[in-house]
This record gives C-alpha cells, structure tokens and sequence, in this order.
C-alpha cells in the first residue's frame, strides 16, 4: 500500500541541545568542517548510514542517544562553541561592510541553486554556481537575498539499465525533512503569494526560508490545498514538463519572487534589495512584476523601465541558443493579456521587450537584456561570444561595443577544497582563501606532504567509486557472485583522469572513444597506466545525450578494460567532491566556443589537479603554458567528424606523451618532482583568480554598487529623474533619423604623416531637433583593416564651438597618431546623458554616410 499522504517527524531536542537544532538549519554546516565534526560525534555509525545530512541525522538519532548527549559536558562545550561561532560569524562585519556606497540588499534569482547534496534542488553547472555565489556573499558579508522554486521531485537521481541506458527517477521530497523554514506572517500563518492566471484562475505558493549562512535563500512552493493539480504540480521538477509547465515555473520565479520578497523584507524587516540580479533568462518577468509595481504608483510604462533597468543585473550563462528559453508569442499573449492582463502594463509592450528575429517566438534572454542596464557573460570569450549572439540588439555599433560584458566564474573554496589540503597548508591556506592574494606561499609546501595527501584524496575517490560501482551493477540486475573485480577497480596509485559534467553533445562526452583502440593501449600500459572516471547526466527528453552515456558504459563494461574506466551513475554535489578531489587530471573537451564558462576544472585546480583542457570558458583565458595543458583545436574545419578526429589525436598524444611522462617521472625518493612543481605553479598561479570571492568582488565593485548607484538616482525625488529620463529617451529616439554627420574636414598633417603627429578635426553635425547636449561627438581612430573597417578604435571626444540657426552643430577635435602603420579615422554621433550606463546603451549611433575626410592612410 502506498501512503496518501507523506511527512516528516521531527526530533524534539532536549533543552541542553537546542543549538544543535540551530546548526542543523543554517547550512553554514555545508562549508563548516568543524560543526560536521560535531555532527558526526552525535552518532559516528547513523552519521555515514545517513551521508552525512543533518537534518536526516536528528530525524533518525534515537531520545536515548540524545538524552546521553544532554548529560555529556564535552559534548556540551563543543556544542556551545560551535553555536558561539557560527553566532559570530552571522553577526561580525566584513569586507562588505567597510565599502562605501554598496547597495544595501541584492536580490538574486536563478532557476536552481546547488548548496548541499542533503537539498537536492540542482541540475549542473548553473545551480551550482549559484550556490557558490551565495555561500561567497555569506562569507564576505554582501547582503544578498536569494529566490528560487523548490521543487518537490528535485531534478532527477539517475541509474542504469543492464543495456546502460541512462533511467530517470524522482523521489518524493518533504520540506519537513529538508533544513527548511516556513515564512510565516505576524500572526504565525504561513505567507502566501498569488498571481493571477488566464481564466480567472489563481496560482497560489507558500515561502520555504533555507538559511545559507548569511544569505536568506527563499524557495517558493505551488504544493499546496488551495491550488487545483494542475497549480500544485507547477513546482513539481526542475526543467520538467513542456512549455506551458516551463513557463508557469518562469512566472512563479519571476512574478512570485519579487512578491516573495516583499512578504519577507514586511516580515522580517530586511532591506529591501536597490539591485535586482537575474542569473539567466529564467527569471526575467521579475523586471516585469517591478514596472507593475512602480506603474500601478502612478508612474508611465517608460518611466517605470527606466527605473528598472538602472537596478537590474542580467547574467548571461549560454553560448548556445538551444539553451535560451523560448515562447510562442500566443502563449504570452495570453497570460499577460484578457483576463490576465495588468491595467498598467500592455501586453504589446511586454511582448516587444520579449521580440526576436522569429516573429512568432517570445525570447526570455533578449527580454533579459532589454530590462536590464547592465549585462554579462561568465568568462571572456562567453563575452565575446555572446556580444556576437546578441549585436542585432544594438544595430549600427561596433561589435566591441555591444554593452556585454564579462564576470569570469570562481568556485567556494571550503566547499571544494579537500580537507587534507586544508590543513596541510594550516592556519596560512583560509586566510589565503579570504583575502586571494599571497598564493606564491604555495611554494613553501613540502613536496613529499602535498604528494601523501594527494595520494589521500585519490585513494579516498577509488574507494567511493568501486561502493558507486558496486551499487550501480546490483542496480543492473549483477549479483555479488559476478562482482568480485569490483575490488580491484582502479588503483590509487595510477594517473586518474576525472571528466564529470552535464551531457549536452556540445561537451562531447564520447570524443575519448574516437580511437578505441588507443584508449585501450593507454588505459593498460604497462608502464605508465592511466584510469579514467566518468560521470554526468543527460536532460531526461534528450535521447541524443542518453545514447553518449549508453556508449561510454558500454565501453566501460569491456571486462579488458572496465577496471581502468568506469561510469559512476547520479553524479550530484557529493560525487564531484570526491571527483574534482581525487582526480589527478581534469578533462574537458567541448566544441570551443561553446562553453561559457565551465568551474569543474577550477574546483580540480583548488585541490592540486591539473587542467587538460581545450581552450574554452575560462580555462582560455587563465592558461599560461604551464598550469596545465591546451588540447589543440582544429577550429577551421567545417567536418565535424574530421574535427573530432583531429582533436581526439591530440588529446591521445599529450596524455601519452606529456601528461603520463611527468607523472611517472619519479625522483630517486619515488616523488613526480616535476608534476609536483606543476601542481604548484597551478595552486599559485589560478588560486586567487578562480575563487568566488573573487568573483562576488568583481560583481560588487563593476556592477552592484554601480546599479545601486543608477537606481538611487532614478528613484529620488519620487521618481523625478526617471521621469526626466524617460522623457529624454523618447525625445531622443524620435529625433534620432534628423541626426547626421554632414562634413568632416582634417588639418595639420601633409603628405606623408609621421608617428607622433595630430590631426586636428572639424565636423559638422545637423542635431535635428536635439541640443548639443543630447549627444556625444566623437573622433574614432586607430588601426584599419583591409576594408577600411576600424579594428578596436580608440574614441576621442569632440567640443562644439557653434550652432547655427538652422541646428547645424559645429565641432573640433584632436585625432593622436599614435601608431605607424595603416591608420584611420571616422567621426560618429551617440546619445549622451549622465545617466546613460555606456555610449551603447540606446542603441543608437549616427556616422557619415559616406567616407569624407582623410579615412585612410599609412603613418611612418
């Protein structure tokens, strides 16, 4: 019989252990070493039976357990500086708070957030990312507030068919069981949020509160008596169901968010956030719940977006457009129109921030863009890829000014970091990890104490994985008696290759089996052996990424080889630990530039691995030669199976003839002298660049005091500059077709220019019906390519001198030639306002119709 209903009891804490209770709710614990301790100590046996939840661990622990515990005054101690500390932590200042001028809350939305593997409420690499993110702003005090959707099914565990087809199931989770609070109103009721459906229909969610140190993360739940099935399901699974489900999802993250927050900010009297970040489209309707908000306040459309956009963050995570969300326009036409509709917001209106190329297709990502004055990408070629994806937003400008640009990702150390690293470089390595600089102490370490511990974490991972491999082959049907070379599956002394991601064919989880029969010659060398552990999940509809994994395992399953690569089923948070850990090497090899960013390889780096990579996401940027090693790409080939043909050899080649050699390459002590200075170089090198807190530096000083800032300045005077703002848009844009660039004429420089001189310009510029003050006129010059075309040009700005009656401006300007070689010059027209984010930011641009003036020329 099958239960009707599904709950959990919870434990009732003797008085002596009520901060054990307050521990296991602020999952600090997750990046805690010491309070895990103190975890385990309540009972060692239950602590493992359980993997090391918390919460599962005070819901299993017997009274009489308990009740031992209340009365042992060592433990009591412990447990009262465990509370004591995590008390200081949640209250002491720091490093935000000796900034001047930062905003005084964030709001941050994503779709899915990875803390711990005991809340399963994650997919990949942008959950994950998102965790880190928030676990970054606890430890550096940035008054972050999170929102996302708890979904009662999670994403997916996944196991294998005896074929190794890829299965997909979805346990049940209760809230109740999770370290979750209900956000509950003054009265003790629990808050609801509503929004209003097509036919009269109401959504309704309750507010689910996981502390992550000391960021609030909201969680909103459509499981609940007042929905019908159909609303309770909406929060069901994450990145389930079809288009109508995904954008019912969409609408509770980014419609209920923004509510969620305001009942929480009411409840508890938290600030409200001045900057809104939307991490990826998924959340993009937040910008349109906030123009409801400030419209139904008496102000326009326009006024209202432009309010909006001063505030808002929009992080970009995806270089394929198979990974933006995508509507058809009748489906948006019809929650935001009819009996849907807001008075204030037309619906045409939503629809154009939402309009793409295809007329009939509503895109989450331009939208996005649209709402948000500051936009970027996750690592410098995702900049640039991504500036290319979406120029057509910005017509007329250059592609280096397209207004994206690029936060590289970082991972959280303690979360990563094995603990035997930790405490090999002692009280010196978390300080290191606080304030990312002074990483050349690295070289101090021992070569003998970081080779032992790297021997640790790789005998640590061949243990977890022959239990992960031992379960999964029971799961397939194998009995014991057919299981006994388990046992001797990997060897924690043989070069241990990790490649465990998200299985999209654009990673190419299959290019090591391009050459099977090379595979196998390295994976047995007697010499210098190498194994190889795999791990990763196919989105459930995706039959092409089930059929990579379905080859990688039958592979695997090979008996000549399957004790040196295995696939190890339900990759999760637990799992990559114990992988990015272990692994001496970390492979990835997707389609460059296909990965924005990627942070499995930095969390290997962290740890002592080494990076075999192509040169995609980050790893483009912070490869230096000798932190790692750059697979060539064959990026001019069109043939895609020639291409991977090619890259694969290159991948068989280095792993044979570089990184097996220094592996192996032992001392007269038995120690990889040269593989341990590599290690080095990586630990000093890329430490203090792939941290989060780097990252959460940069997005606090580039881009959330700045929108701070921007939505301070719209906001004041009730609304008075917004007002003014949007009125200069409008008149702006109206104006813009009167705008030209009528004459430029050059002086000073004779035939045959020479390095050092100037070129004094004279433009001018018919304004239309706009003042010189709208705009900005600007000299553009530097290199030129073989079309004239200007290659990164430099900008100075133009003074006007006069303007005629009829509007004609006229302006002077100085072009420097500062270099030898081919050389030109244009001058251009762009709208100027002090509130304007960047000279892009309009869209609009005007330049002489055709060339006038000394465009071209060759300096000596």
């Amino acid at each position: 019989m099958r239960a009707i209903r599904r709950f959990t009891v919870r434990t009732v804490l003797p008085t002596e252990l009520a901060a054990l209770g307050e521990l296991v709710h602020n999952l600090r614990w997750s990046w805690h070493p010491e309070t895990l301790d103190l975890f385990a100590e309540v009972d060692a046996d239950l602590w493992e039976q359980v993997g090391h939840d918390p919460v599962a661990l005070l819901g299993a622990v017997t009274p009489a357990r308990l009740a031992e515990l209340a009365a042992d005054r060592r433990f009591l101690r412990r447990l009262a500086d465990a509370a004591d500390d995590l008390r200081e932590y949640m209250t002491s200042p720091r490093w935000y708070q000796t900034l001047p001028d930062g905003a005084r809350a964030i709001a941050y939305f994503s779709p899915e957030f990875g803390i711990a593997a005991a809340l399963p409420q994650y997919s990949g690499g942008l959950g994950i990312l998102a965790g880190d993110h928030l676990k970054a702003a606890s430890d550096l005090g940035v008054p972050i507030l999170a929102v996302g959707l708890l979904y009662r099914h999670g994403y997916f565990t996944q196991s294998l068919s005896p074929e190794g087809w890829q299965l997909e199931h979805y346990p049940s989770l209760d809230p109740g069981g999770l370290p979750l609070s209900l956000l509950k109103e003054a009265d003790g009721s629990p808050v609801k949020i509503r929004l209003g459906l097509p036919d009269e229909r109401v959504l309704h969610a309750q507010v689910w509160v996981a502390q992550v140190g000391r960021v609030p993360l909201l969680l909103l739940d459509s499981d609940v008596a007042d929905n019908d099935n159909a609303g309770r399901d909406i929060t069901d699974r994450l990145y389930g169901g079809g288009t109508d489900h995904r954008l019912m999802q969409e609408l509770l993250l980014g419609v209920g968010g923004v509510r969620a927050i305001r009942a929480y900010c009411r409840a508890t009297g938290h600030p409200e956030p001045e900057v809104f970040h939307t991490n990826e489209g998924h959340a993009g309707f937040l910008g349109l719940e906030r123009i409801r908000e400030l419209t139904e306040a008496r102000l326009t459309f326009d006024e209202a977006l432009e309010a909006v956009r001063a505030g808002t963050v929009f992080t970009t995570h995806t270089p394929v457009p198979a990974g933006i969300d995508r509507f058809p326009v009748e489906l948006i036409e019809r929650h935001f129109g009819g009996s849907a509709s807001w008075p204030t917001v037309p619906v045409e209106r939503i629809l154009a921030l939402g309009a793409e190329a295809d007329p009939g297709r509503f895109n989450m990502a331009v939208m996005g863009m649209r709402l948000a004055q500051r936009v970027n990408g996750v690592s410098q070629l995702h900049g640039e890829v991504s500036r290319e994806m979406f120029k057509d937003l910005w017509p007329g400008l250059d592609l280096d000014e397209v207004p994206i640009g690029s936060i590289t990702n970082g991972v959280h150390a303690p979360t990563w970091v094995g603990r035997e690293l930790m405490e090999l470089a002692g009280r010196e390595l978390p300080a290191l990890l606080e304030r990312a600089r002074g990483w050349e102490g690295i070289q101090k370490l021992s070569d003998a104490d970081l080779w032992e511990i790297r021997g640790v974490l790789r005998r640590r991972l061949v243990e977890g994985a022959r239990a992960r491999l031992r379960r999964s082959w029971r799961e397939r049907g194998a009995s014991d008696a057919e299981l006994g070379w388990i046992d001797d599956a990997l060897d924690p002394d043989v070069l241990t290759i990790g490649f465990a991601r998200r299985v999209p064919s654009y990673k190419r989880l299959t290019l090591m089996l391009r050459d099977q029969q090379r595979l196998t010659e390295l994976l047995l060398d007697p010499d210098k052996p190498v194994q190889i552990v795999i791990a990763g999940k196919a989105h459930p509809a995706d039959e092409g990424g089930k059929k990579l994994i379905q080859q990688i395992v039958k592979f695997a399953d090979q008996a000549d080889v399957r004790h040196r690569i295995v696939f190890l089923p339900d990759y999760d948070m637990a799992l990559g630990q114990l992988m990015t850990q272990g692994c001496d090497v970390w492979l990835n090899n997707p389609l460059r530039p296909l990965e924005a960013s990627g942070t499995s390889g930095m969390k290997s780096a962290l740890n002592g691995g080494l990076n075999l990579s192509i040169r995609d996401g980050w790893w483009d940027e912070w490869y230096d030669g000798n932190n790692g090693w750059a697979i060539p790409t064959a990026d001019g080939v069109s043939d895609p199976e020639r291409r991977d043909e090619l890259e694969a050899a290159a991948l068989y080649d280095l792993i044979e003839h570089e990184v097996s050699d220094r592996f192996y390459d032992r001392a007269f002590d038995g120690l990889p002298r040269r593989w341990l200075e590599m290690v080095k170089h990586t630990l000093a090198s890329l430490g203090p660049k792939v941290l989060a807190g780097r990252m959460l530096r940069d997005y606090v000083v580039g881009l959330y005091t700045p929108a701070a800032k921007s939505a301070r300045a719209l906001s004041a005077d009730a609304y008075a500059p917004a007002k003014a703002f949007a009125a200069w848009r409008v008149r702006v844009t109206r104006a813009w077709p009167g705008v030209r660039v009528e004459h430029v004429e050059a002086s000073g420089v004779g035939d045959t220019p020479e390095v050092g001189a100037a070129i004094e310009l004279h433009a001018t510029v018919a304004l239309g019906d706009l003042e010189p003050g709208d705009v900005l006129v600007q000299a553009a010059y530097g290199r030129v390519g073989p079309h004239d075309e200007l290659v990164h040009p430099s900008y100075g700005k133009m003074t006007c001198q006069s303007v005629d009656d009829d509007g004609r401006a006229h302006y002077t300007g100085v072009v420097p030639l500062d270099r030898t070689g081919a050389f030109g010059y244009t001058v251009r027209v762009v709208p100027d306002h002090p509130l304007v984010a960047t000279t892009a930011e309009l869209g609009l641009i005007a330049v002489p119709e055709e060339p006038v003036g000394m465009t071209n020329g060759t300096l000596r």
